[in-house]
């Protein structure tokens, strides 16, 4: 694979790469109008709202869709997707390629500069990469780079990676993503997260954008960045702020009264049909690989491994039961609306080698629940009933129907009598600590893909270490997950892919159990809204 820069082209609302919606609503914030910028776009800021939070400002601390909404407009990436294509391309690079089976090489410009004016080259390269691996943060994305044997830089502007198998297919990928994000060397610490305020004061940004006010968690404002260098155009606007909300219901009050331009993560299913009536309203087509599921945890949830009363087979009959029991459709249509559609497996439906394993497996195997089926499972294994099991959701980051989804599992799960659940929520910033600390012994997380490939819906949930954290490890589906990935046969590497969903899917790490898309909520007089084909929303076309 050879990457070099080529014409930058712009598309101004990316078509749904998977069949799925994303919906685009409209707000008039800012008063309307505004003087007209070189860009053609407004003098004014646009406002930018969400219910979402941020783990950390620093990239080798998260790994999650609300950090990566920062981070992507203001860290540089080697290599990235331009709007309207999941092809990786050259960013901040000039080229990058497969020098040997086991080399990829990268070549910067020369002369880059970070907003602060400090050189960008090659060595901060090779600090990220390196830094990122030394912290491996529970919360971070350090995981997916467990291909990167070594990173080597003979000279300013170029960076060699060395990879530890030969022929990887997904590592360009991986380089689009959380752990390919580019930071200043003479600012962020080696061996530790680097406080975001310290990021913030420093200036250390090298993205489309530089941040220049910082409230956690409340207000983010961003001003163009002069000296970026990369894919993406010059930004069309002045400047964005981006105002955290407590809870969607003020989120759409904010687009209701013309208070922000755009929203962004999350407005209930409810509360999009009810903003789609608005003659106000731009609704388009978005990509839509974003999953939702149930993680046990090996070690503390029922009959788990340090457990007073651990049994590895009473354990997998209590995650089988609870396959059994899921009514995917209910959900899809009572919380959702059909804005989610039942999804069956671990690799959402549109993406290579994507099977329906788990309708096969558990229920009636037409995708419906079977109660009986579930009792007759735990019975044998020798489960007492009903099974106590402790539920946690998040009532924040996943948007505000998670009450209403986990209420409904709830209900599915002792409808029979075979579980009686305890069902609590934790807000995102301390649910995010608490479920790599073994604090709950199965709770929801949702996904919402790097890049597009089924690879991501595999490395980083099954490979050992992964960033589930779930003490979920087999030696077989290891060896799976690292075959696939240097397998340069298609036909070989889809059947590789199914042949890991039908492994996890008898061991169940996860129940996956609904697939959608992501959704934004935009002003009338509000162009360039971009939900991409990579699944990313980038703020610099966006003009008013």
């Amino acid at each position: 694979m050879s990457l070099h820069h080529s014409g930058r082209g712009r598309l101004a609302l990316a078509i749904g790469a998977f069949g799925a919606s994303a919906l685009l609503l409209a707000g008039c914030a800012g008063g309307g109008g505004g003087t007209a910028t070189d860009g053609g776009g407004s003098d004014e800021p646009i406002i930018v709202g969400t219910t979402d939070k941020v783990t950390t400002l620093d990239p080798a601390g998260s790994y999650d869709n609300g950090s990566l909404a920062v981070q992507t407009q203001v860290f540089p990436y080697l290599v990235n997707t331009d709007y309207n294509s999941t092809e990786v391309v050259p960013d901040l690079a000039e080229s990058a390629e497969f020098t040997s089976p086991t080399e990829y090489t990268v070549t910067l410009p020369a002369g880059l500069k970070w907003a602060n004016g400090n050189d960008l080259t090659s060595a901060d390269v090779k600090f990220s990469f390196d830094r990122n691996l030394a912290i491996a943060d529970p919360n971070g994305a350090s995981s997916l780079l467990y291909n990167l044997e070594s990173v080597e830089t003979p000279d300013d502007t170029t960076v060699v990676f060395h990879l530890k198998s030969a022929n990887d297919q997904v590592f360009p990928y991986i380089l689009t993503s959380f752990p390919g994000a580019i930071v200043d060397d003479e600012v962020f610490a080696a061996d530790a997260i680097t406080p975001d305020q310290d990021i913030v004061a420093a200036d250390a940004f090298g993205g489309p954008y530089r941040i220049t006010s910082w409230d956690f968690n409340k207000t983010v404002e961003f001003e163009p960045n002069e000296n970026y260098q990369g894919l993406l155009d010059p930004a069309e606007n002045s400047g964005v702020i981006l105002s955290y909300f407590a809870d969607s219901s003020n989120l759409k009050l904010a687009v209701q009264e013309g208070d922000i331009d755009v929203a962004y993560r999350s407005l209930s299913a409810t509360d999009v049909d009810d903003l789609s009536k608005n003659e106000n309203v731009q609704v388009v087509d978005g990509p839509g690989g974003e999953i939702r599921y149930i993680v046990f945890n090996f070690d503390t949830q029922p009959y788990g491994a340090k457990t007073a009363e651990a049994d590895a087979a009473k354990a997998l009959a209590v995650r089988q039961a609870v396959a059994d029991l899921i009514d995917r459709e209910e959900i899809s249509t009572q919380v959702y609306k059909g804005t989610y559609t039942p999804l069956y497996s671990f690799v959402p439906a549109g993406f290579n080698g994507a099977t329906e394993v788990l309708k096969e497996l558990y229920g009636d195997g037409n995708g419906g629940p079977d109660a009986d089926k579930a009792r007759a499972t735990l019975e044998a294994a020798g489960v007492e009933i009903p099974v106590q099991l402790s539920l946690q959701y998040n009532p924040d980051h996943y948007g505000p129907s998670s009450g209403d989804e986990y209420a409904l599992v709830k209900s599915q799960l002792e409808a029979d009598g075979l579980f009686a659940v305890d069902l609590k929520s934790t807000e995102w910033v301390q649910y995010n600590k608490d479920r790599v600390a073994d604090v709950y012994p199965a709770y929801q997380l949702g996904w919402f893909p790097d890049y597009s490939d089924a690879d991501n819906y595999l490395t980083p949930f099954f490979l050992t270490d992964n960033f589930l954290n779930n003490h979920f490890s087999d030696p077989a589906v290891d060896e799976l997950i690292l075959q696939q990935a240097v397998e340069t046969d298609p036909a070989a590497r889809t059947q590789e892919i199914e042949e890991i969903q039908q492994l996890v899917a008898e061991q169940l790490s996860t129940v996956p159990f609904l697939q959608g898309a992501q959704v934004a909520v935009a002003g009338i007089d509000v162009d360039g809204v971009i939900l991409d084909a990579s699944f990313k929303f980038r703020f610099a076309p966006v003009t008013k």
